[in-house]
This record gives C-alpha cells, structure tokens and sequence, in this order.
C-alpha cells in the first residue's frame, strides 16, 4: 500500500478553504490526474482519473465530514484508496491543510511511480495549485456545511 501525507498554509480563513474543500466538482481544477468528480449525493463521488497515461473510474464515501475539522473518504467498488484531509486555523486568516492518502498502486506504471515517490510530487503539486486556486480567488466557489458522522 502506497502513503502520502503534504500539508500546505494557506492565506485564507478556515472557513474558506473548508468550504472550497467540499466543492469537489472543482477538483480537476487544481489537482493533476483528476478529470471529473460527479457528486452523486452528500456521501458518494464518482471519480474519472488517469494515471501512468491509464483512465480510471471509481466511486468513493465520504465516510466522515466535520465542518471546518475534516473530510475523510474511501473507495467504494473495489479499488483500495481512502484519504482525509484536516484543516487547522493558524491565524484569522491563515490555515493549514493536510491530505492524507492512501491506496493500492495497479499495474507496472503506478507501482514503479510509487516506489520513486511520485505521488509525494503529485500531492504536493496539488496543494500548490490549491493554495493558488483559493488566495487567488479570495473567496469560495459553493459550500456544504452539513455533517457527515464518521461510522462506528
């Protein structure tokens, strides 16, 4: 199984970023390799990525919500990815946010990636390109505030 955890700061309020955060739809936007996320309902996100050159699609839970705290989330249909991302205020205006991901590489392409640490450049690309996104529209795209209770 393959683990990554970046974090990023970002000058913009909690609230903000948490907010932009639940707008996945956005996410091709500023993550590379992500090139549709269908919001299905509250919980379920049907994602299209290509990795290693290969389309994949699968479905994904947000198993846990907590407005301004966290977002987590794991595949649903086979293929083993889950991740949570926290959101920490360190100044009125200025947050920290930490992706964790964690998945099973498929095929020749993704696991040789991994094994380089590719995915550490990837995510942290991502963040960059988030904290660009965010500070440079100052404001949010949509916001779902609702709670999503983590399953015991």
């Amino acid at each position: 199984m393959a683990s990554v955890t970046k974090s990023i700061d970002v000058h913009v309020p909690i609230s903000t970023v948490y907010n932009q955060w639940t707008q996945f739809e956005t996410f091709p936007e500023f993550m590379g390799g992500v090139d549709e996320i269908t919001q299905l309902d509250d919980r379920r996100l049907h994602w299209k990525v290509t990795v290693g050159g290969q389309t994949r699609e699968f479905d994904a839970e947000v198993t846990e919500q907590n407005p301004e705290e966290r977002v987590a989330w794991k595949s649903i249909d086979g293929k083993t990815h889950a991740g949570v991302v926290t959101f920490h205020k360190l100044a009125d205006d200025e947050t920290r946010v930490t992706v964790q991901l964690d998945w099973e590489p498929e095929g020749i392409v993704e696991k040789a990636g991994a094994a380089v640490g590719m995915d550490d450049h990837q995510v942290s690309g991502d963040l960059d390109r988030f904290k660009t996104f965010i500070e440079g529209r100052g404001s949010e795209t949509g916001a779902w505030r609702g709670e999503v209770p983590r399953d015991s």
